[in-house]
């Protein structure tokens, strides 16, 4: 008998819990009623979604229910595999594990009823490598019962406590009574003009949904309500930077036409585009807060320079934070070689760097007679101080969070803001986790770049490649050899990079061959990165420590490890290492564990050179939570919202954001959608002006 219970009440008052069972459920999150009752099935079973095995076709995805006949452990080559025969009265299918043996092991049984979704192959038979599965309970039939049956997400705690997905069907199906007291944050107007259900009728079906239909309408209801409360902290944030005044930079001064008319090319229309839109924001009384995006080469840093040059002429100083201390070090030269054209200061201030010289550059920070800083996460430390800091550049942004920036501003009196990054993001990306900024895109690159020509080979190719890159040095020119971060069952990134470099050393005798990696002390870095700049080092052996940052001209070919492991992304800024010159050149992807799916994306790589091609499908295959190779901090992790699919949902969540923002800013007149706010999105209002 369901019972009707208080939303806030802790989850160990809930019939069957108690507190030992609470105790494992706050480990996934679920403190409350509340907690439960949005704790979203992962996946549904039903008649329309499972197939027969007799029905199987190879390269089907599909989802199938049966029962183990037999499992086990056996030798294959050079490991152990884990083996087990599903059957579903129609047919039999082996199920096929190559890693986490042991675990699988440990897991399933003979006799178990399971649920498995994958790709069907044919290797002696019909087979699903790593299936993902489920375990049922004897009575989830969905073949013959027509019932909807709810898959909960289940972590190793939950399973290791016997909390399966029966116990989340029972204790939600306990607590019924509760839907009824469910107060809806939108109000009718909203639910209306958006053709969304209720809050409560949503929450409902999206744990005992009686039809598909019923069950869809719930999903959408409920992913509307995570992009819309993501899409209002994004209006809330962009009110309160408009809020505040800060110092116009409008004095355009002589310097930038200077650095313009000594560069020896046109900027491209794109760039000069770029330039006037920054212009516009900074001279006025309002902070600039700016996202600009540009592929790799496109020619941001010369944008940056230029608009660090304006802001100087508005008598303030200018911080530019980078995620790496060798991409620190490349914007260092860059930008003196430039600001010494108009006699404008120029220091750096990074993590690794003498006492005496960092207390030098601070003091003259503080008194104003440093113009620009340029730095790592050393920027945010508590003794930096400036005199008037009037700008912040925050590069390749994605590898600091919400706060790491918010702490650089607050060094300044309301700073102008310019974020920059080299990896373009899908448009539903930028609207969802950039909303709250003005959006620049160079989508132009200079005439004089040449398309990087890539190419995947296997291992068994590779002596054609060694022969070709021993050319190419014979020729004058340089190469990079880069092993991915591997995964901890195996050896590490450093360790794989050095076993590479002792074996190419073998291989390319009378060759300089280098090696680099991110645990080397600074000083032998910068001497590696020294020596390959002038062309001492032929060929350099990195780990992705070279991934942003390495700009030499003469480097003409890119072999890269392993591919596979890589996201597209991450390959294509590889890829932006080279090419950076007037030669032709190469990127060379080794595959080594070949499979469909990296085969297909790795295809991707040869056909197109545009990024933002290439963020959109790393989007699709992989998802936004391993799109950046680091996670994001500060935002919001999405329990049902899709950004890959709800790209029509997004823009629809985002319009009703700006509405209530436009006419409700404090959201005194929408009280339930204000407690909702300071409740669970409490972490992220900091940047937003509601309290």
């Amino acid at each position: 008998m369901s019972t009707q219970i208080d939303l806030n009440s802790p989850v160990q008052y809930i019939q069957g819990v108690g507190p030992k069972r609470a105790e494992v459920l706050q480990s996934v999150g679920v403190s409350t009623v509340h907690d439960l009752l949005h704790y979203y099935p992962r996946r549904y079973l039903d008649r329309t979604s499972v197939s027969s095995i007799r029905n199987i076709k190879k390269n089907d995805v599909t989802t199938l229910v049966g029962t183990i006949e037999v499992c086990g452990e056996r030798q294959a080559r050079k490991r152990k595999i884990f083996q087990a025969v599903l059957s579903d009265g129609t047919g039999l299918i082996t199920l096929v594990w190559f890693n986490g043996v042991k675990y699988i092991k440990n897991s399933i049984q003979k006799g178990d009823r399971l649920a498995v979704h994958g790709k069907v192959e044919f290797y002696n038979g019909f087979q699903i490598v790593h299936p993902d599965y489920d375990k049922l309970d004897t009575d989830a039939d969905p073949i013959n019962t027509g019932a909807i049956i709810p898959l909960y997400p289940l972590s190793a705690e939950l399973k290791k406590a016997k909390v399966d997905h029966r116990s989340f069907r029972r204790m939600i199906k306990s607590i019924e009574d509760s839907f009824s007291v469910i107060d809806d944050h939108l109000n009718a107007e909203m639910i209306h003009e958006n053709k969304l259900i209720p809050l409560h009728t949503a929450l409902k079906h999206i744990h005992f949904p009686d039809s598909i239909d019923e069950l869809k309408k719930a999903i959408n209801r409920l992913k509307f309500d995570e992009h819309f409360f993501l899409q209002l902290l994004m209006m809330l944030r962009k009110k309160s930077y408009e809020a505040v005044g800060t110092k116009p930079l409008s004095k355009m001064g002589p310097y930038e036409q200077t650095i313009r008319d000594g560069l020896g090319y046109e900027l491209t229309s794109a760039q000069k585009r770029v330039v006037d839109e920054i212009h516009s924001d900074i001279s006025r009384n309002i902070p600039m807060n700016r996202l600009l995006q540009g592929d790799v080469g496109s020619g941001k840093t010369i944008v940056s320079i230029l608009s660090t040059v304006s802001a100087v002429s508005n008598s303030v100083q200018v911080a530019i934070m980078a995620p790496t201390e060798i991409l620190a070090h490349q914007h260092f030269e860059t930008f003196k070689k430039h600001l010494e054209k108009v006699h404008i200061s120029c220091a750096l201030l990074v993590g690794k760097q003498k006492a005496s010289e960092r207390k030098q550059t601070l003091e003259a920070v503080k008194d104003g007679k440093i113009d620009v800083v340029v730095g790592t996460h050393a920027l945010i430390q508590k003794d930096v101080e400036f005199k008037e800091l009037g700008l912040v550049i925050v590069d390749e942004q994605h590898r600091f969070g919400v706060a790491q920036r918010g702490v650089l501003t607050q060094k300044g009196l309301n700073p102008h803001l310019l974020a920059m990054t080299a990896t373009p993001i899908p448009r539903t990306m930028a609207i969802t986790y950039h909303g709250d900024m003005d959006l620049s895109i160079i989508d132009e690159m200079p005439k004089d770049r040449k398309p990087v020509i890539t190419k995947v080979v296997n291992e068994e190719r590779l002596q054609n490649v060694y022969k070709f890159i021993r050319e190419e040095v014979e020729a004058g020119r340089q190469c990079m050899v880069v092993y991915p971060l591997v995964e901890e069952t195996e050896k590490s990134d450093l360790a794989a990079a050095t076993e590479g470099f002792e074996e190419l050393k073998k291989i390319f005798k009378g060759i300089n061959v280098g090696l680099i990696h991110g645990r080397m002390k600074k000083d032998e870095k910068d001497a590696i990165m020294d020596s390959y700049a002038k062309n001492e080092i032929n060929i350099l052996v990195s780990t992705t420590v070279i991934e942003v940052g390495i700009d030499i001209p003469n480097a003409s070919v890119m072999l890269i490890e392993h591919a596979e492991r890589f996201g597209l992304t991450q390959l294509h800024q590889l890829r932006g290492r080279v090419g950076r010159g007037s030669v032709k050149s190469y990127c060379i992807l080794v595959e080594r564990n070949i499979r469909e799916t990296s085969r297909k994306r790795l295809a991707i790589m040869e056909e197109t050179n545009d990024g933002f091609v290439i963020a959109d499908e790393d989007l699709k295959m992989r998802g936004p939570g391993k799109f950046f190779s680091t996670e994001q901090s500060g935002f919001f992790k999405h329990k049902i919202a899709d950004m890959v699919t709800d790209g029509p949902l997004i823009r629809l969540a985002r319009k009703a954001a700006q509405n209530i923002v436009e006419n409700d800013p404090a959201l005194n007149d929408h009280p339930l959608m204000k407690n909702r706010m300071l409740k669970d999105y409490a972490q992220y209002l900091e940047t937003a002006a509601i309290s």
